[in-house]
């Protein structure tokens, strides 16, 4: 932890991909686990996994997610790691990336699941303008109001969880907090009206 820790020092200009993201995935992703029924050697690949999942951030913004599992595989070799667990945590790494269409299996489903855990909370509109500001000054765009807030609608109707866990813990909130948005939508349009 205290590499990955050091890792992301870089970070820490980053609104919200930072080490203490990584490790409210990490713990997100081992307490599914343990809710579907993995192992412990399973669980523990799925922490690794995320403890180095957004290292290749500190490389580039976009498209990094070859990057950060070529950090967890460099790390993990010289840490004499198992091979084929490396193999597993690099493709569990790759099925991060926002453009991955579907999950393989359920290392994949849980890590996409834990990965948007935390909009799906009660601290979702917290978590989103830190996403917002992040996406500013890392990559200087400008969208503001209502037009960021109606990316965030369209990326929830998207969005889909895979594990029974995350179905049945955060769908109800997930819900809520996308009728919130719409009604700051609205509020904000009837203001320009």
């Amino acid at each position: 932890m205290d590499y990955v820790n050091q890792l992301l020092i870089p970070l820490e200009n980053h609104y919200y991909h930072q080490y203490s993201h990584a490790l409210e995935v990490m713990d997100r992703a081992m307490y599914i686990a343990e809710k579907e029924g993995l192992n412990e050697d399973d669980i523990e690949m799925l922490g690794l996994a995320w403890l180095f999942h957004d290292s290749g951030f500190i490389i580039q913004y976009d498209h990094n997610e070859p990057i950060w599992a070529k950090i967890a595989q460099n790390y993990l070799k010289s840490m004499l790691y198992d091979k084929d667990k490396i193999l597993q945590i690099e493709e569990m790494i790759l099925a991060t990336d926002p453009d991955y269409n579907s999950p393989k299996n359920i290392y994949e489903e849980i890590i996409m699941d834990s990965d948007l855990d935390n909009f799906w909370r009660e601290d979702f509109f917290d978590k989103m303008e830190n996403i917002h500001k992040e996406r500013e000054v890392i990559k200087d765009i400008k969208l503001r109001d209502p037009g960021w807030k109606h990316w965030v609608i369209d990326f929830l109707a998207e969005h889909k969880y895979y594990t029974k866990t995350q179905k049945d813990e955060r769908n109800h909130q997930k819900e809520k907090n996308k009728s919130q948005l719409e009604k700051m939508i609205q509020e904000l349009e009837n203001e320009e009206i």
